[in-house]
């Protein structure tokens, strides 16, 4: 795994929002690749981009990958 803190990006809610952890630290519901770009960016990961976000080892995707926003049971 890269450096620095690892990312979680959570399975979508009902709402296609998914909850995004860098490392201890929640900073919101991103509902599209650039909101977790927007959250990478402000933990101080200054190379986030939407390549970055869609390829990062760094990144775990739960319940789907980067172009997973509905949620399944909705």
């Amino acid at each position: 795994m890269p450096p620095g803190p690892p990312v979680v990006v959570y399975p979508p809610a009902e709402d296609g929002g998914r909850r995004v952890r860098v490392g201890d630290h929640f900073f919101g519901m991103a509902y599209g690749p650039l909101d977790v770009v927007d959250f990478l960016r402000r933990a101080g990961i200054e190379e986030a981009d939407r390549a970055y976000v869609t390829q990062s080892r760094r990144i775990e995707w739960r319940g789907g990958g980067p172009g997973v926003w509905e949620c399944p049971y909705g």
